[in-house]
């Protein structure tokens, strides 16, 4: 079915008067798509920053781009762009609690943690089921989140399973 034809049947979505999306039913329905969780990290000013990020996904391989999308009104997101490279460490199942951390605005949430500097200096947490360290390539207006595409440098693997998000919930993946 032709762009015409589907506007045809199912009329123009942007047409005034036209219901919209509620917002909790959005979120009910995507919430069915079972995702990993990472945390993006940086080094800005001397200093790790960081925060928890359900919106990450491979881009392209050649080039090899990855893609994430932070919430407009993060105070860590500004800074890891600030910073111009940074690390997407995809959480293994035994990061919950680390993953909570992370997602709470402000505070010190590198206190206690366990990391090592990657090749562009963003940290590499301890334990994580993988990581993929990236140059800040561009950001386009998302709504109320940005999409970020970063460019693959460096990225690697440890044996372990992944954490899981689903339905506002965290699971475990068991083969």
């Amino acid at each position: 079915m032709g762009e015409a034809a589907a506007d045809d049947v199912l009329g123009d979505p942007r047409a005034p008067g036209r219901p919209g999306i509620e917002s909790g039913r959005f979120r009910e329905v995507l919430g069915h798509f079972a995702t990993g969780v990472t945390i993006v990290t940086a080094i800005e000013d001397g200093e790790p920053v960081g925060f928890t990020c359900q919106a990450f996904t491979s881009l392209s391989l050649e080039p090899p781009l990855v893609a994430l999308a932070p919430a407009k009104n993060s105070t860590s997101w500004p800074r890891i762009a600030n910073a111009g490279s940074f690390c997407v460490n995809i959480l293994a199942e035994d990061q919950e609690a680390l993953c909570r951390e992370f997602a709470v605005s402000g505070g010190d949430k590198f206190r206690g943690v366990g990391w090592r500097p990657g090749a562009t200096g963003a940290p590499v947490l301890d334990g994580a089921l993988a990581w993929v360290e990236c140059a800040f390539e561009h950001a386009y207006d998302a709504g109320d989140h940005e999409l970020v595409v970063g460019r693959v440098l460096d990225l690697g693997v440890t044996p372990a399973r992944p954490l899981l998000y689903y339905r506002g919930g965290f699971g475990r993946f068991e083969p």
